[in-house]
C-alpha cells in the first residue's frame, strides 16, 4: 500500500518498539489488564525471530481489548500522541493480515484524526477535494490515483443535508451520522482499499467540523438562554428531561456547560452526554417562552390596572426570548 508501511523484520522491529510504550499506557489510563511484554521491554536491537513473533503476539492481544472507544479518548487527550504516533498507529492497523468491522471504525477513526492535525485551519468545506486529502494522506499511503467512488455523490449528499441543520437536534433527527455509516458499512472490505479511505476521511473530516459548529453553536444558545433566565429572576430549572434535577440551580448548569465546552472532544455522535446537551438546550428555551409569557401576563394585569387608575404606563416592547420575536 505504502513504502512506509513496515515490511523488513528490521521496520516490523522497530513499528513494536514504537507502539508498546503507546498500548501499554493506553491500557493502564483505560483499565485494560496487560501483562508487560518482556520482549519489547528489552527492546534488544537484533531481535530473534521468536521475540518478534511474540511481540506481535502481545500487540495482536492488546488490539483485540482496546475498543474504539478508548482509542479515541486516549488519541485525542494523551499528551504522547502525536503526529508520529499517529502515523504509526495508522501503519500497524492498515498492516494488519485479516481486518474486521472494529478494524475498520479504528482506521477509519484514526484517518480523520490524521487528517485534522494536517488541515489548515481556514480551509472551507467547498475547498477540499479529494485531491487535496489524498496529498495529505502520501506519507501513510502513498500516491494515490483520484476518481471518483461510487458512494461519493451519496456522502455529497449527506453533507449538504448536514450543512442545513441548524442544531445538534436537527442533525441527530436527519439521522445523517447513521446514514454514512450505514454507506461505510456497504462497502465491506472496499473500505480499506485507498481511494475509499481517502473519501470516507474526507466525509468525516467534513462531518466532525459541522458536529463541533453545532454542538457549539447548541452551548452558547444554552448559555445566553441561562443568562437571560437569571435576568428574569429565575434562579432554578426543571431538567428533568435532561436528567438534571426539577429545580436545577442556573449557576450550576452555567458552570456544567462551561466545562462541556473543554470535554466534548470525541468523535462526532449522538452519545448520552450529548444527547444531554439537546434535551437541555430545549429545557432552556422551554423555560425562556414560560417566563416571557408569565412576565407578559404581569404587563397585561399592570396595564389593565393603569387604565383603571391612570397610575402605569407599559411600553410595546417585545420582550427577549418571547415568541414574537
Amino acid at each position: 500500500m505504502s513504502a512506509l508501511v513496515p515490511r523488513s523484520p528490521a521496520d516490523v522491529w522497530a513499528n513494536l518498539n514504537r507502539l508498546y510504550p503507546i498500548y501499554f499506557t493506553l491500557a493502564r489510563e483505560s483499565a485494560i489488564s496487560a501483562e508487560p511484554c518482556l520482549e519489547l521491554v528489552e527492546a534488544i536491537k537484533v531481535p530473534s525471530a521468536e521475540m518478534i513473533a511474540e511481540a506481535e503476539k502481545w500487540v495482536a492481544g492488546m488490539d483485540e481489548k482496546i475498543q474504539i472507544q478508548h482509542l479515541r479518548q486516549f488519541v485525542q487527550t494523551s499528551p504522547l500522541v502525536n503526529d508520529a504516533v499517529l502515523r504509526d498507529l495508522l501503519v500497524h492497523n492498515l498492516n494488519k493480515a485479516a481486518r474486521g468491522e472494529h478494524d475498520r471504525d479504528k482506521i477509519d477513526f484514526l484517518l480523520v484524526q490524521f487528517f485534522s492535525e494536517q488541515a489548515p485551519s481556514d480551509l472551507g468545506e467547498n475547498d477540499l477535494s479529494l485531491g487535496d486529502v489524498a496529498k495529505g494522506f502520501e506519507p501513510v499511503l502513498g500516491p494515490v490515483e483520484i476518481k471518483e467512488p461510487e458512494f461519493l455523490s451519496a456522502l455529497n449528499e449527506l453533507l449538504y443535508e448536514a450543512e442545513e441543520s441548524k442544531t445538534l437536534n436537527s442533525l441527530f433527527t436527519g439521522r445523517v451520522i447513521e446514514r454514512g455509516r450505514k454507506i461505510k458499512e456497504s462497502c465491506g472490505d472496499r473500505f480499506f482499499e485507498p481511494l475509499a479511505m481517502i473519501a470516507f476521511a474526507r466525509f468525516g473530516f467534513l462531518m466532525r467540523r459541522i458536529f463541533f459548529r453545532l454542538m457549539h453553536q447548541d452551548l452558547n444558545a444554552i448559555l445566553d438562554g441561562l443568562r437571560e433566565l437569571e435576568t428574569r429572576g429565575l434562579s432554578t430549572l426543571d431538567c428533568r428531561k435532561a436528567q438534571f434535577s426539577a429545580e436545577e440551580p442556573v449557576s450550576r448548569l452555567r458552570m456544567i456547560c462551561q466545562s462541556w465546552k473543554v470535554m466534548f472532544h470525541a468523535e462526532y455522535s449522538a452519545g448520552q452526554p450529548l444527547c444531554i446537551l439537546v434535551d437541555l438546550r430545549t429545557a432552556v428555551e422551554a423555560a425562556l417562552r414560560e417566563s416571557a409569557g408569565a412576565v407578559k401576563a404581569m404587563a397585561a394585569g399592570a396595564s389593565a390596572s393603569g387604565s383603571a387608575h391612570g397610575e402605569f404606563e407599559v411600553s410595546g416592547t417585545s420582550i427577549p426570548g418571547s415568541d414574537t420575536e
